[in-house]
């Protein structure tokens, strides 16, 4: 680091891995050359102010919008609050609870600016998993919005009092953050963090049940901004985005909150919860023209947006979990957009293998994002062979960084990230999602992935949406066993058991088909809508 840091509470740094478990940094375009000395935030609202977007809509919502000027004047009074008030010092963390809102994006935006952690989590979090965030993170102040409280002061009196907390989103409240902010000045540069400096601590969703700290620095975010939605996204300031990702998993903050900034972009966000049918509705009033949400969020728009219709829409982009290609079309036939898919994580903060447009190949997720490097490569790091399936490694402007883990080394051999999937490279370079490393399923010696055989099972009118694992079998080593959730009016009955199997015999390799079939009434998934294969592989 060539700017000395400005976090005089050095918690995170000290508890990153030695530098020799660190995966290799690449920032080989030029637009990816961030300064030593930037914080995100202050860059942000600079950039949006220095293009002409001050007087512009950034953020909005059903009853209120404030303009790029407005917002940065209301994220450094929170700073006010945060730095004055509160008397926190850069390198702090601020445990951040709240939905998708202007008011949680303000309070993101301020955490960072003012030169503090965030460590955001989902709303949907109970008591005991936040007191498993707070006891990793350690934070000096929760800022918790007011419909979300009950679980949060649980967790403040486990924390044996020593968690202070303020309350955002209800105006009326004489001790909360929109009160104790209005008192405080407009005025505020931000602090003048290192670009190596952390600006979030981001928890995993939990696929696997446990949930890991990622460290992200101001550097990594800029670095992003620059990489993806340049390159492959190409939002402009004239678009309004939406979508259900929430602001605290890395796919949302990036889609619905920084990307746009970068952008100079408008956000719309709904109030409260919202269906299908309405999410789609509350789009064409809108105006909304590029949308985030996961392959199933789009599965059930889709008949909405045939019957209703968003004729300002241009861009769907979908994340999260893998894409099936019956959902693809689906999506097309409905509203005649190709979707936009991609792959990313947490640990490197966003997508990092995506196609747009006319670039998109039936099946693939896309190529490498300018400004990446990714293989597919076997269990000694060697790369392999076209069209071999193996496992995907990559590098570029963003990477993995552990908070005081020791899966730091599962993650990050020979400076390489190794994001856990199974993928095969064809001549074109374009990436085959296969499945995740632990869901590839051997069955009678065949390499079978999971998500190849949901894919299928999803073009069968019977099923509505569905989950592949591998149970052990003495005979097999293992069997395909899949999990069905039933559209309505189609009976879980044995005929229906052989319908689905000779179904999936007839259409893909008849050694993939389920030799198990179990109907449920719901998918395991974690907040962000990925389907929890680990709960499956449990069932006995």
């Amino acid at each position: 680091m060539t700017v000395a840091s400005a976090h005089t509470d050095s918690f995170v740094r000290d508890r990153l891995p030695p530098k020799a478990q660190w995966p290799e940094f690449r920032y080989d375009l030029p637009e990816q050359q961030i300064p030593d000395q930037a914080n995100v935030v202050s860059a942000l609202f600079a950039q949006a102010l220095a293009n002409g977007r001050g007087d512009k809509p950034f953020l909005r919502s059903p009853s209120q919008t404030l303009s790029y000027a407005q917002a940065e004047a209301e994220v450094n009074r929170i700073c006010g609050v945060l730095l004055g008030e509160c008397k926190l010092v850069p390198g702090n963390r601020v445990l951040l609870r709240g939905g998708n809102s202007i008011e949680m994006a303000l309070a993101w935006l301020a955490v960072v600016k003012a030169g503090l952690i965030a460590v955001a989590t989902m709303p949907l979090l109970r008591a005991k998993e936040l007191d498993q965030v707070a006891d990793k993170a350690l934070p000096s102040l929760a800022l918790c919005e007011a419909h979300l409280l009950q679980e949060m002061e649980r967790v403040a009196q486990v924390q044996s009092g020593d968690l202070p907390m303020l309350v955002f989103g209800d105006a009326a409240r004489a001790d909360g953050l929109e009160a104790r902010s209005a008192k405080q000045s407009a005025d505020y540069a931000g602090c003048a963090t290192a670009a190596d400096d952390p600006a979030l601590l981001a928890f995993t969703s939990g696929t696997t049940g446990v949930p890991k700290a990622c460290v992200t620095t101001h550097r990594e975010i800029l670095a992003a901004c620059n990489a993806w939605p340049r390159h492959v996204l190409k939002a402009t300031a004239d678009d309004v985005v939406t979508g259900s990702p929430p602001l605290a998993f890395t796919f949302g903050l990036g889609g619905l909150l920084v990307f746009p900034m970068w952008a100079g972009a408008s956000i719309y966000y709904p109030d409260g919860r919202y269906s299908p049918e309405t999410m789609v509705r509350e789009m064409r009033q809108h105006g909304v023209s590029i949308c985030y949400t996961a392959p199933t969020f789009y599965r059930q728009m889709a008949p909405f947006m045939q019957s209703i219709g968003v004729p300002s829409l241009r861009i769907s982009v979908s994340a999260g979990e893998a894409l099936p290609d019956a959902t693809r079309q689906l999506w097309k036939q409905a509203t005649g957009i190709e979707m936009l898919d991609g792959i990313g994580g947490t640990e490197v903060f966003h997508i990092y293998i995506s196609s747009a447009g006319a670039d998109v190949r039936p099946g693939a997720i896309g190529k490498v994002v300018p400004g990446y490097i990714a293989k597919v490569v076997d269990d000694d790091d060697n790369e392999v062979p076209r069209g071999t399936v193996g496992r995907l490694a990559m590098i570029g402007p963003t990477g993995c960084r552990y908070m005081q883990d020791e899966r730091q080394t599962k993650y990050v051999t020979k400076g390489w990230n190794h994001p856990g999937d199974s993928f095969m490279q064809d001549e074109d370079g374009y990436f085959f999602y296969q499945a995740r490393n632990d869901d590839m399923i051997v069955t009678a010696g065949y390499n079978v992935g999971g998500p190849e055989v949901e894919g299928c099972l999803l073009t069968h009118p019977a099923v509505a949406e569905c989950g592949v694992v591998g149970k052990p079998d003495e005979a097999r080593g293992m069997i395909i066993k899949a999990f069905i959730v039933l559209k309505p009016g189609y009976q879980g009955d044995a005929a229906l058991v052989k319908t689905l199997q000779d179904y999936v015999k007839n259409s893909i390799a008849p050694y993939k088909y389920p030799r198990e079939i179990e109907f449920i009434t719901q998918l395991p998934r974690t907040e962000t809508g990925k389907v929890q294969r680990y709960k499956l592989r449990q069932t006995p």
